[in-house]
């Protein structure tokens, strides 16, 4: 525990790549392979679950401490991450413990969950007595089940691959599902991380790491100079459903998401489309509603994986289908080096000889003008916009930077997001290096377009007065969250404003008096009944401060609606029973 701790610090105190990879190398080197195992779990974004309620933790920590509940909280505050305050609070240790990461999680931490509220205090105070500050502090987190680190899979990739000598790629197909909680970390799957390339895979049914594409962010008029002509390009509508690899071998059926989760329960009709599939094929694709021969809304999707239960309606109503783009194994044989444009004729030849599965259509222009006037029809269509694949493209390993746009890489032209000017009325504080800084907001849209700023300004007045709205008057109603879109220095400019204007807290949550407007964009919206305001959008993300504007010029519910109302169509991909693309 406390050489994870010392490597957790150290990740968390530098930016730099190659000093993270070396702290990395030292670890490994030095840790029980048990010990490793776990830390690869975590630090390649495996999510421990909490095992303590974090209200428990906090009392526990006041009480150890000889606090009040009101001290803890300005200290909460000031510090802004419950884990570190906790840590910050407690008293000296009285003892040590040399206790190995692996034996924390599953001998202490992990038989936490479900005692008795007496046992967990009991139990936890006893550990954060055996830990220094560091160590309460990780402890805590794996606790609470908010672990996070400033590091991404491939670095721990990367360095599990220099330390043992392995090619990386090996490595990142290996670690494929290592974070799925339904096998835990062990010295054994550990040991198969780096060992030599005759070893193969983790198991039979693991997947491939996914080749990820970067966003075009060009104007259409820079097309031809930058990616040369469109007829060296495969351009396929982009759909709105999960990203998965669909994994056919010894007769059996694996489906893998893109978070690398096994969903195979979820879909038993993609599992039983998949049974004419010849053993060793692996397709990456998209899991989508499909009803009537075409593509289904999203939101019908939602719906279904969010049933703990597959009932016969549930099945009925969003019935889900394998929209495939890439064939990644054929008779055992791994294709990923093998170009783009060959990988699409064999993926047609066996969609043509298969027709439970569908094929993501080929659009064909002369032009990239021509192109950029068929992508306006996307949201008719119920797309996302276009991906464009090289067809000289091997397929890749997660999200490499590309300097050369013309290059072997993936692209997402999608379309530009659909957005709204909104007002900021609660603030908590981040995560990390920005866990002292209010990044994670709520916005709210007007019920009603004011008549002016007088009426604007009147409503925030009572707002700050905690008195509430006039009958006849607007509200500003919450409809969103957003932690994403702005800089650092733009971060810094908001978090000064929420501390001068604070009105309310509630535990990490500050509510604010309403004085800014942003541009909020999002990739969809929809109605929901879980949502005060009845709408939830998706992916939304902050496009900028809108200074130029006043209170009073924010949206309001009727623009949310008229958003509801545009077109969403559904598309048609091609499958061996409805050979017409779209």
């Amino acid at each position: 525990m406390k050489r994870f701790a010392r490597l957790f610090a150290e990740l968390d105190a530098t930016t730099a790549t190659s000093a993270k990879v070396d702290a990395l190398k030292r670890y490994f080197a030095a840790a029980a392979p048990r010990d490793a195992a776990w830390a690869v779990y975590f630090l390649a974004g495996g999510k421990p679950r909490q095992v303590v309620p974090i209200g428990l933790l906090g009392e526990l920590a006041c009480r150890i401490a000889g606090i009040d509940a009101w001290l803890f909280d300005a200290c909460y505050q000031a510090v802004g991450d419950f884990a570190e305050t906790v840590a910050h609070v407690l008293p000296p240790p009285a003892r040590e413990s040399d206790l190995g990461l692996a034996e924390w999680v599953e001998e202490r931490l992990l038989p936490l969950r479900g005692l008795a509220p007496e046992e967990q205090t009991g139990r936890v105070a006893s550990y954060w007595d055996e830990l220094d500050a560091a160590g309460r502090f990780l402890l805590n987190k794996l606790i609470g089940g908010g672990f996070r680190v400033g590091v991404s899979k491939l670095l721990v990739q990367r360095a599990l691959a220099e330390g043992a000598n392995v090619d990386a790629k090996l490595v990142a197909q290996r670690m494929m599902g290592y974070t799925d909680g339904r096998a835990s970390p062990s010295a054994e799957r550990y040991a198969q991380l780096t060992a030599n390339a005759e070893a193969g895979p983790l198991d039979l049914g693991q997947p491939y790491p996914f080749f990820l594409a970067h966003q075009l962010d060009i104007a259409p008029a820079d097309f031809a100079a930058k990616l040369a002509s469109p007829q060296d390009w495969i351009v396929e509508w982009k759909y709105d459903g999960i990203r998965a690899q669909l994994v056919r071998r010894a007769s059996q059926a694996w489906i893998w998401s893109r978070g690398e989760e096994l969903v195979t329960e979820r879909f038993p009709e993609i599992v039983a489309a998949a049974k004419p599939l010849p053993n060793g094929t692996v397709l990456d694709g998209e899991v989508v509603v499909w009803k009537d021969g075409k593509v289904a809304s999203f939101n019908l999707l939602q719906q279904r994986i969010g049933r703990k239960t597959l009932t016969k309606k549930v099945l009925a109503d969003a019935p889900v289908g394998f929209i495939a783009y890439d064939i990644l194994e054929l008779g055992g044989v791994d294709l990923r080096e093998r170009p783009q444009g060959e990988r699409r004729g064999l993926l047609e030849q066996l969609v043509a000889d298969h027709s439970a599965i569908h094929l993501s259509p080929v659009e064909t222009r002369a032009t990239w003008e021509a192109l950029a006037e068929l992508r306006r029809e996307s949201r008719a269509r119920g797309v996302e916009g276009f991906m464009l694949k090289h067809r000289q493209a091997r397929y890749g390993t997660g999200r490499r930077k590309q300097d050369d746009l013309a290059g072997g890489t993936w692209w997402k032209w999608k379309i530009d997001p659909l957005s709204v000017d909104c007002v900021l009325v609660y603030a908590q504080a981040g995560h990390g290096r920005r866990a002292s800084v209010y990044t994670d907001y709520t916005f709210a849209v007007w019920s009603r377009t004011p008549r002016d700023a007088a009426e604007a300004e009147a409503v925030v007045d009572a707002i700050a007065r905690r008195e509430p709205p006039a009958p006849e008057a607007p509200q500003l109603v919450a409809f969103a969250k957003a932690y994403s879109g702005l800089t650092d220095e733009e971060f810094k400019v908001v978090d000064r404003v929420i501390r001068q204007t604070t009105l309310e807290k509630f535990g990490p949550v500050r509510s604010v008096k309403p004085s800014l407007v942003f541009e909020l964009g999002f990739e969809g919206i929809n109605r929901s009944t879980r949502h005060k305001s009845g709408i939830a959008v998706r992916f939304p993300r902050m496009l900028r401060i809108r200074d130029d504007k006043s209170l009073h010029e924010a949206d309001t519910m009727q623009s949310l609606e008229a958003l509801l109302a545009l077109p969403h169509g559904p598309s048609s991909p091609t499958s061996a029973a409805d050979p017409m693309a779209p």
